[in-house]
């Protein structure tokens, strides 16, 4: 097949993008603004294949949209690009909605249009899978309770309401227009070539430079965690083997409290990088409370049963081998963290978590 892939570039995408060139014969059109988050260091390892392509382009761009479904011609669109970070939202909520909103709105009428001009054998075979978050859902407050893929939508960030109304959006082009769609929810992901604005990255990074490691509130936030090369697989099984018009959630099964998840690095760290920055006894000392955050989810946990039953998909980390994965993986990649720590991503932390960092 020919995927287009939007934010292929970004942390999610860039771990789909080396699967499919690495382990499948499908060629790959990676289409990317390079905004911030996006790194095309993340793909050094594939960009020279002859079955990957490259388009610096913007989603919300319908002119240009248009020309790379007619100039490349996909078999399916596998739709990542969108703005992701909670903090973010919450200090700039427009990049959000132009992005996740309008850009999934622009995508959506260009895919329309290539769609309503293929022939009835392509037609039967042309997937749009748009890819979201558990976040669309907002919170669970009791221990037990799970969300599954019949659960109201209750977004509580201006992000996750941003992901919740691109959702919405494509399934009325499903229901009114007939494009064949998925779309997948998703839980925290985590893994290599993880933009260090988010929990586990942050973490590891500032500790190994002795700086503080700034947990929000009292760090019980349970989150459900998803190593991204367990994404990226369930998302090819999506594409290949979901049915059209369905929605399939992706977890981990792995419950963390935010602050669990910190003690558990700072206890690798120890065992794997035991040289410790000067005036560091212990890196759990760098631990450092911080306000919370406005309208943060108390909980997310997936049920991700339909999508094994269905589809026969499971995870293959647990969050303890995926964890050791991931923190050798920032020990041994300290190229690729000095060339994505930018002034500008600097400057946000600062605006973020003041001289908490």
């Amino acid at each position: 097949m020919k995927l287009l892939i939007t934010g292929g570039a970004g942390f999610i995408g860039s771990a789909l993008i080396r699967h499919l060139i690495n382990h499948t014969d499908h060629t790959v059109l990676n289409v990317d603004k390079l905004t911030y988050a996006g790194n095309l260091q993340s793909l050094a390892s594939v960009a020279d294949n002859p079955r990957y392509q490259f388009s610096q382009s913007d989603i919300c761009d319908k002119d240009k949209m248009r020309a790379l479904f007619a100039d490349f011609a996909p078999d399916a669109v596998m739709h990542l690009a969108a703005e992701s970070h909670v903090d973010r939202s919450i200090t700039g909520s427009q990049d959000f909605i132009q992005t996740n909103i309008i850009g999934t709105y622009t995508l959506l009428e260009a895919a329309r249009q290539y769609f309503n001009e293929l022939d009835d054998d392509k037609k039967r075979h042309f997937r749009f899978h748009h890819i979201s978050t558990d976040e669309v859902f907002g919170d669970l407050h009791g221990t037990d309770d799970l969300f599954t893929e019949s659960t109201p939508y209750a977004p509580s960030s201006p992000y996750s309401a941003s992901k919740a109304s691109s959702d919405h959006l494509v399934r009325a082009w499903h229901r009114t227009y007939g494009l064949p769609v998925l779309i997948t929810n998703c839980s925290n992901n985590y893994g290599s070539h993880h933009f260090p604005e988010k929990l586990i990255p942050l973490m590891i990074l500032n500790a190994l430079n002795g700086k503080p490691l700034p947990v929000y509130g009292d760090g019980k936030q349970i989150r459900d965690w998803l190593y991204v090369d367990d994404h990226a697989r369930a998302l090819y099984t999506v594409l290949t083997k979901g049915k059209i018009g369905e929605t399939y959630n992706i977890g981990g099964h792995n419950e963390q409290k935010n602050i669990d998840v910190v003690h558990k690095i700072c206890e690798l760290l120890e065992e794997l990088a035991p040289n410790k920055p000067a005036g560091v006894a212990q890196y759990k000392d760098l631990i450092t409370h911080v306000k919370d955050r406005a309208g943060h989810d108390v909980r997310y946990a997936i049920d991700a049963g339909k999508i094994e039953r269905e589809l026969g998909w499971r995870p293959a980390e647990t969050f303890e081998t995926g964890l050791r994965k991931t923190v050798l993986w920032y020990l041994n990649n300290q190229d690729w963290v000095q060339n994505v720590q930018s002034g500008e991503y600097q400057n946000w932390l600062n605006k973020q978590y003041g001289d908490k960092v």
